[in-house]
């Protein structure tokens, strides 16, 4: 697991080659501000070699954060992540690595008949009941949750995960109401307090793609101070003393800022804030992804934003606007290629734009 200890003598090893704030705090330790993603790619052996050849790359070049899901690819990019994590030059406790569990995983590669896999590997193993499907493929029922850190345990090789979220809770609203997703959410929370009391995973929190973005009467809203409030729930009926949602992943970019721009979080004191500055004000660590608008940004910025971002390429300043916002500990970026991660990496080496700089992209 990562400690305390392992990731700043980590960052003590990596830290002159970058910017001031280029690590942050993050559990026991610290973070890259940084981290490589392993969602994109064909289900194949050659792209398993070039991920494992760019993680390597990575985790021996300053990035110590490194995020998977237990569907990308077919479980082979968590299989991947575990090779690497051993063959790097690193400690594996200077390593953050976060999994995640939601949509149901194939075996290497697609099945010929996804359904009949669905129904053998979860229906009839008693994983989750038919009403607790959603689109046919995503299900956050407690015994599949909690089969999915098993899962994501073996296929890692480790023996813990230090952040493991829920994947895309919103997909459920697709099937039932919108507090019958927050029951259900908070039944997942507590198979995850559990596995924080047993300590498999670190912490936990919520990846998402539209909920945490989208105004209050959007059909894919949720709340996240509600979630907060389930997971303090579920932390009291497992018996925790405190609960460990700690983090929240959603998209965040120079095209796609909604994340920052839509005040749909109403708190305590009836003030409504965006998903990142709530994160912020109450102490919920924000990973971005999407940091390159699916490589739409690789080329070119916008000419309006162009001018206060700082970075030699157009990657690197894409990734050091996600990662200057208030509550955004990493932007999250895929890498195919050392030669990408080499460049991603740079990106690092530059401060990002301070908080007068980043606020006038807005004005």
């Amino acid at each position: 697991m990562a400690t305390g200890r392992a990731t700043w003598a980590y960052r003590d090893r990596f830290g002159d080659s970058f910017g001031r704030t280029f690590y942050r705090r993050f559990g026991p330790g610290v973070v890259s501000s940084i981290g490589i993603g392993t969602y994109l790619g064909d289900p194949t052996d050659a792209v398993d070699e070039r991920y494992r050849e760019s993680l390597v790359s990575a985790l021996e070049h300053g990035v110590n954060l490194v995020d998977t899901a237990s569907n990308y690819r077919h479980g082979r990019s968590e299989r991947v992540v575990g090779d690497a994590v051993r063959r790097a030059d690193v400690d594996r406790d200077a390593v953050v690595v976060a999994s995640k569990a939601g949509f149901v995983p194939f075996d290497r590669e697609r099945p010929a008949d996804p359904g009949a896999y669905v129904r053998e590997t979860v229906l009839d193993a008693g994983l989750a009941d038919p009403d607790e499907l959603a689109h046919g493929s995503h299900t956050i029922a407690p015994a599949f949750v909690d089969e999915m850190v098993d899962r994501s345990l073996d296929l890692t090789g480790l023996d813990h995960i230090d952040c493991y979220y829920l994947h895309n809770p919103e997909t459920q609203l697709a099937a039932v109401d919108r507090e019958t997703v927050y029951d259900r959410v908070e039944a997942a929370f507590e198979v995850l307090e559990r596995r924080v009391a047993a300590d498999d995973i670190g912490r936990y929190g919520v990846a998402t793609w539209e909920c945490l973005r989208v105004a209050p009467d959007h059909d894919s809203y949720l709340s996240l101070p509600e979630l907060v409030r389930r997971a303090e729930r579920a932390a009291e009926t497992v018996g925790n003393d405190d609960h460990s949602l700690e983090a929240i992943q959603l998209p965040f970019n120079v095209v796609m800022a909604d994340a920052f721009t839509v005040e749909s979080h109403d708190t305590d004191a009836g003030e409504a804030m965006s998903a990142l500055w709530y994160a912020h004000e109450h102490g919920l660590h924000a990973f971005t992804s999407a940091s390159l608008a699916q490589g739409d940004l690789a080329a070119e910025i916008p000419a309006s934003v162009n001018s206060v971002l700082a970075g030699d390429t157009a990657v690197q300043r894409a990734l050091n606007f996600s990662r200057s916002a208030p509550g955004v500990t990493a932007a999250l970026v895929g890498a195919s290629s050392v030669e990408h991660v080499a460049e991603n990496v740079a990106a690092g080496t530059f401060d990002p734009l301070g908080a007068r700089a980043f606020d006038s992209v807005f004005e």
